[in-house]
């Protein structure tokens, strides 16, 4: 039986020779550590596409191309000249002959020889294949999609969240490349800041200290050389936002002195080098990428995408903010000018109250049950503007559940706004099978709200809205073990529209969970 990653390295730590096996150890040279990554199973591209290609943020008439051109991809810095001219090109086939759009982009060492091409003057709805060319080259054929525009009859979309190289295999990647989807959501957790040091539950442990640019752009180098991921990127294109670990464990974006602000600063722009995302400078993201913004899929749904780390303060303040003032006044004048149709929060960190016991503390205050009186002020102003059909996909927790969303979540009879999904992690370790036994029944208890808890199981949750019902396929791999791991779907959950509230489906009921309120 092969081992996987997480075992791997456990049992290098244990023989005392883990500098051998994780890429990212201290004294590796770029080929050493190339091989050590190969051997936990990244496989990279030709060069310079070593990282693939990926598109993000569609609109009806445009989306944005992403690549990086890194020949040595675990190398502090890549054997380029300063400048390398990229062509890029798009077409509405696969083979690249019917091209309805075709320029070129400098990469520079700068920016890590990333380029982010913004495409416009395309049609609405419409499936593009897309590739780069630099230094005699070219990448794989990328496709991608943009928005439709006027009446939609349905649109289907998947949410990850939370992938540990160090924990696992993406094989959820691997399913979500094959979905027929029109686009991914990934809810943060992307790198983690720490790498496996040995012992029962090394993604507990941090290696050596991330802390530099180099340090970030090789983390993101390692992560993308896992292929299922690199396929996730190049079948469809995404929408993104950031949790903690793409920085540091539980940061709070607007503390720290000096040194956590040059941390902060550089794991920003590693994240932007690597990343499809459109800011709204035509310029530059740096040095503080624009997360938040709003994207409708026709007339079917509108995609709120927040940003719950770059503006908060610290947690537990009376006057507390996990949105900062900006985003705050920006989220209620999107609720207010909300069309007809879906609503969907893409929400890094657990909305729902979360208490540990009936009346008694919170479980966590890193998410918003740290920002109380924010959240009652949030929830207060989509009640009073008679928003309806709200649903929150939710990340970072490592297990999935399904919440109703209250005015007052210790008032059961408080008006019901909409529902939460939580999704699985793709890798990060959830807790054991046997906390997970003894809890979720506690959680249930205490959380009138909550629905359902399962939490033993990885994978992602794919969405699906049609101008009647939203339903949730929430998917899930055999085995993180093992890339090529087969997906099913653990259950599902269906909404009415104009009917607040989920229910889940009589098909999909017996499938096991922890807490399920009947």
């Amino acid at each position: 039986m092969s081992l996987d990653r997480r075992n791997l390295l456990k049992a290098a730590a244990a023989a005392g020779v883990l500098h051998t096996v994780w890429p990212l150890g201290p004294g590796l040279s770029p080929a050493r550590a190339r091989e050590a990554a190969e051997a936990l199973g990244a496989v990279y591209e030709a060069a310079p596409f070593t990282l693939g290609v990926a598109s993000g943020d569609p609109t009806p008439t445009g989306v944005l191309l992403w690549t990086r051109l890194a020949p040595e991809p675990l190398a502090a810095e890549q054997p380029l000249p300063e400048v390398v001219e990229v062509g890029w090109v798009v077409a509405e086939d696969a083979g690249l002959t019917r091209v309805v759009a075709r320029g070129t982009a400098p990469a520079s060492a700068t920016l890590g020889h990333s380029v982010h091409v913004p495409v416009g003057g395309l049609t609405p709805g419409r499936t593009y294949w897309y590739a780069f060319t630099a230094l005699g080259r070219t990448s794989r054929v990328g496709r991608t999609r943009t928005a439709p525009a006027g009446p939609v009859p349905r649109v289907r979309f998947a949410a990850a969240n939370c992938q540990a190289f160090h924990d696992g295999y993406y094989a959820a990647h691997r399913g979500i490349a094959r979905e027929d989807v029109d686009f991914v959501v990934h809810l943060g957790d992307y790198v983690y800041e720490h790498g496996p040091v040995g012992g029962d539950h090394v993604r507990d442990h941090e290696g050596p200290a991330v802390l530099t640019l180099a340090d970030y752009r090789r983390r993101h180098a390692l992560y993308k050389g896992d292929p299922s991921l690199r396929d996730a990127h190049a079948a469809h294109p995404w929408f993104l936002t950031w949790d903690d670990h793409e920085v540091v464990n539980d940061y709070s974006g607007t503390g720290g002195g000096a040194p956590f602000l040059q941390r902060r600063a550089a794991a920003y722009q590693a994240w932007y080098e690597n990343m499809p995302h459109r800011d709204r400078s035509a310029t530059s993201a740096l040095p503080d990428p624009e997360i938040h913004r709003v994207r409708r899929w026709g007339d079917l749904l509108e995609l709120t995408v927040l940003d719950l780390r770059s503006h908060r303060s610290a947690q537990n303040l009376p006057d507390g903010t996990i949105l900062g003032a900006s985003q705050k006044g920006w989220l209620k004048d999107t609720v207010d000018r909300a069309p007809d149709g879906w609503h969907v929060w893409a929400n890094s960190i657990m909305l729902s109250q979360l208490r540990a016991r009936p009346g008694g503390p919170y479980m966590f205050t890193d998410q918003w049950d740290g920002f109380l009186a924010e959240r009652k002020e949030v929830l207060g102003h989509v009640h009073r503007s008679g928003l309806e059909d709200l649903v929150v996909i939710t990340g970072d927790w490592h297990s999935a559940f399904v919440d109703d969303v209250r005015v007052d979540f210790d008032d059961p009879s408080s008006p019901l706004l909409g529902t939460e999904f939580t999704a699985h992690s793709v890798t990060s370790g959830a807790y054991s099978a046997d906390w997970n036994a003894t809890n979720g029944p506690v959680m249930g208890r205490a959380n009138p709200h909550l629905k359902y808890f399962e939490g033993n199981r990885y994978g992602y949750d794919v969405y699906e809205a049609t101008p009647e019902r939203f339903t949730a396929h929430l998917r899930v791999v055999a085995d993180r073990r093992d890339p090529a791991s087969p997906v099913t779907t653990l259950t599902r959950f269906h909404i009415d529209r104009g009917r607040a509230g989920s229910y889940e489906d009589p098909a999909t009921k017996g499938s096991p969970a922890q807490w399920r309120r009947d």
